[in-house]
């Protein structure tokens, strides 16, 4: 048995159960700015904040899986994207993809904005951008989810097989 496999799955579940409180706390706050648009930019501010967490809880996950199982982990201005695509790479003798396609091209998008969240002032944030995420928040979550839970059991079964 090897252990590292059972961390890393572990770990998975772990932060799936954080992304899901991430992605209602994001919603929370576009409802609320809806009802209160006084108080429009702090809901604003709130839901940027969990999306870019959002993003940022994925990447975890990613370095784990990165440096656990890949064995190695991407280096350099673009790492970001490129740890997002390594996770899109089936490794012959070591893993399956862990992301398809499909949903790796949907977190680019969320890539893009953590990137934003972090060089930018917050009163600079498009209501229109945060709105149109947080819309597309829950079914990427609920894709990745699909994906990183297959992954872990996949990480399980080559724990008991080893």
């Amino acid at each position: 048995m090897i252990e590292r496999y059972l961390v890393v799955a572990g770990r998975i579940r772990q932060e799936v159960v954080a992304l899901e409180r991430l992605v209602t706390r994001s919603e929370r706050a576009i409802t609320a700015m809806r009802q209160r648009s006084e108080d429009e930019d702090l809901y604003l501010d709130a839901a940027a904040l969990n999306l870019h967490d959002f993003y940022a809880g994925l990447e975890r996950i990613f370095h784990h899986i990165a440096t656990a199982i890949d064995r190695s982990l991407p280096s350099g201005s673009e790492w970001h994207r490129d740890l997002l695509r390594q996770m899109q790479v089936v490794l012959s003798q070591v893993r399956p993809q862990v992301l398809s396609d499909e949903t790796v091209r949907i977190l680019d998008e969320f890539l893009r904005f953590r990137h934003v969240v972090r060089h930018i002032y917050t009163f600079e944030f498009e209501a229109e951008r945060i709105e149109h995420l947080v819309q597309r928040l829950r079914p990427c979550f609920e894709r990745v989810q699909d994906e990183l839970l297959a992954f872990a059991d996949f990480l399980d079964q080559l724990a008991q097989d080893d």
